[in-house]
């Protein structure tokens, strides 16, 4: 018998003594081998019982989160509301519009709530008629191409599947829009229409607020119709003259622990310091700029070039996408206002509701500093709105400023006239009124009350997540003029941006951002060809397009005919990204490349030029090749300039009129394959 030693080498043993070792060996075996057995055993029984055991724990008590009461109904009943007023709003104009008319309702012996779609159930408005005096007002904006905003997207979709009787509810509307777009106040008009559908009962007309003339001017003269419908309707009357009436209270903070103020945060306390996925609107990420270069080679325009990086944000995102970025204001502006109201900046305060069952605790995070609210959350570069006016005329102590104020926020015909001239056309921002008008001091946290949101500014994505994925790339020109007054007006995003130092440590080089999704989308068919029509920065996203098709290319899928239609000023001054189009032209992967030069010639040359030289090219691209066309730059001019001249190629070379040529145009629209990325 050969055994295995410890040292693995064979020991050779005699026979006689090899059977005693052996009956010796059987039975150690033997007993090894039961006691294992039985351990085993013993040690699984007493596991498995254990496992089944269920010990007797005491009951823990289940801690349940407060659930929002989602009915506004039972809200109003509470609180003795009788008029509600909605707004579907996207940078915080239809809110402040319903909180403004909120307002008002006291003037009339009733009392209002501004409400927010997203936070109800609004299947509740067949409730309505339950209130006396009940009324239900909607400030709609249209975002986009005809789009409600997000806060009010499942309202929209609710009203498009509702099967309910709304016999009850007494309605008016008011539509915040633009008329350089095609869809003009499409929101708004929906939800009138739909509303009377299931049986509502409009009090007073549709009101149709444009952007693109004088918005505030469109809701004021709605406003004071729409007042005096409601006091005929439910036979109130007014019970004297609009008064001032403070939404919040001041509280300031003399030993609060640091840890516990805001700093800049849009949503949660520290989210800034402590930085958790999914980003969005209410927790933007903290992108570091790693490039930041001007793309221009002349000019008095700043054209820039910034990378953002989004590596660990699990942040997704296409081409087409837009990038929203918070900016701050310039710190030379927020100085200047603290040292005219003679305050200290750096107070730590809070401005807490007086109505305590509002949804809206705060206008803005608080606690936090005067510096930070002026900073980071309110606009001071934008001209005030008429409300504003009216709100700080008690504060002036000059009785001809003082009328002077209270003249440009009322309805008249003169003080309108003074409102859009001295204030609108003059671009004067709170600063320029309080430097303007010596006797004019109001409190600083009744000013910052009454002062909006500062808003997320949105950028076209100029790169592809195919090529980039870590990285998001931002197109910009910087905005700076001089005003009538002689001042000079800057720009808060691209004054901002253009001062972010890449890779920098520190606030020089973070940017708060989050992404947006967008319709704006190349083919699902990389075969299918793509024809796109941006000049100056609104050659961005097609900046993304074409690196796409670059990689799918590379890919080995084929691609069709890329084409782009640029513009810009002067060849030598302001031809963004010319060394990349040029290369991608070179390679074969942009198969045309068009670009109008308007001041190169005595004569201009835009976009739209160029497409009417083409257009034998244009059509056959369109009707045989199913091409899908882009445009993405100014809305007032270019966009509808680009729009008549397709209906011109489509007409001519389809054989139709002029209104069988629009009508295909709007048909390619509704495809998908006529797609918009537009502003005014």
């Amino acid at each position: 018998l050969t055994v295995m030693g410890d040292t693995g080498m064979e020991l050779n043993i005699s026979p006689p003594d090899n059977a005693v070792q052996q009956d010796s060996l059987f039975s150690m075996t033997d007993m090894f081998l039961i006691s294992l057995i039985t351990g085993l055993f013993t040690y699984w029984f007493f596991f498995r019982q254990k496992k089944e055991e269920v010990p007797d724990l005491p009951k823990m008590q289940t801690v349940v989160a407060p659930v929002r009461d989602s009915s506004f109904i039972e809200k109003m009943k509470k609180t003795g509301r009788n008029i509600v007023v909605f707004y579907g709003s996207q940078t915080g104009t239809a809110e402040e519009f319903a909180n403004r008319l909120s307002k008002d309702a006291h003037r009339y012996g009733l009392r209002g709530m501004a409400a927010d779609p997203e936070e109800y159930d609004l299947s509740d408005l067949s409730r309505l008629s339950e209130i006396d005096k009940s009324l239900a007002v909607f400030c709609m904006a249209t975002y986009g191409e005809g789009d409600p905003t997000d806060n009010a997207q499942d309202f929209y979709d609710w009203l498009q599947e509702a099967d309910v009787d709304l016999s009850g509810l007494r309605f008016a509307v008011f539509g915040l829009g633009n008329k350089t777009y095609e869809h003009f106040n499409a929101m708004g008009k929906y939800v009138d229409k739909r509303l009377e559908e299931l049986g509502a009962q409009r009090i007073f007309e549709l009101g149709l607020g444009d952007d693109d003339g004088n918005l505030e001017e469109d809701f004021i003269t709605w406003r004071e119709q729409f007042w005096p419908a409601v006091c005929e309707h439910f036979g109130v009357e007014a019970t004297g003259e609009e008064s001032s009436i403070r939404q919040y209270e001041l509280v300031v903070h003399t030993d609060l622990n640091m840890n516990k103020v805001y700093t800049g945060e849009m949503g949660r306390l520290k989210s800034y310091e402590n930085q958790k996925p999914p980003f969005d609107a209410k927790n933007p990420f903290l992108a570091h700029v790693t490039e930041n270069r001007k793309l221009n080679e002349g000019g008095e325009r700043h054209l820039m070039h910034l990378e953002l990086d989004i590596s660990n944000s699990k942040i997704r995102y296409e081409s087409g996408d837009h990038v929203a970025v918070y900016p701050a204001n310039d710190s030379s502006l927020v100085n200047q206002i603290g040292e005219i109201l003679g305050t200290d900046l750096d107070t730590i305060m809070s401005l807490n509701n007086l109505d305590e069952e509002s949804n809206k605790r705060h206008p803005f995070p608080c606690p936090t500093s005067y510096r930070t609210a002026l900073t980071y959350y309110l606009d001071i570069t934008n001209p005030p709105r008429t409300n504003v006016l009216y709100e700080l005329a008690q504060y002036s102590t000059d009785a001809d400023e003082q009328e002077r104020l209270r003249k440009m926020a009322s309805s008249a015909a003169d003080g309108k006239a003074l409102y859009l001239s001295w204030v609108v056309e003059a671009r004067r921002n709170i600063l320029a009124i309080l430097q303007d008008m010596p006797s004019l001091r109001p409190p600083i946290d009744h000013l910052c009350e009454l002062l909006p949101r500062l808003q997320a500014r949105y950028y076209s994505i100029a790169s592809s997540s195919k090529v980039h994925p870590n990285s998001i790339h931002i197109c910009a020109v910087t905005v700076e003029y001089e005003t009538k007054t002689g001042r000079v007006n800057k720009g808060v995003a691209t004054s901002w941006l253009k001062n972010k130092v890449p890779n920098e440590k520190g606030s020089n080089s973070v940017v708060p951002m989050y992404v947006r999704k967008s319709q704006f989308r190349l083919p699902f068919k990389p075969s299918t060809p793509v024809i796109m029509i941006g000049p100056g920065t609104g050659v961005a996203p097609f900046i993304g397009f074409i690196q796409e098709r670059a990689w799918l290319k590379q890919q080995g899928k084929e691609v069709g005919e890329t084409v782009l239609y640029y513009g810009c000023r002067r060849e030598r001054e302001d031809y963004l990204y010319r060394e990349e189009l040029a290369r991608f032209h070179q390679e074969g992967v942009l198969t045309q490349l068009n670009v109008a030069f308007s001041r190169d010639q005595a004569e201009k040359v835009y976009v739209q030029h160029l497409l009417k030289k083409n257009k034998e090219n244009i059509w056959k691209l369109i009707n045989e090749g199913n091409a899908h066309i882009y445009v993405c730059g100014d809305a007032r001019n270019m966009a509808r300039d680009v729009q008549n001249t397709f209906y011109e190629i489509v007409a001519e070379f389809g054989n139709m009129s002029q209104p069988q040529a629009v009508d295909y145009v709007k048909k390619l629209m509704t495809k998908g394959r006529y797609s918009l990325d537009v502003w005014s």
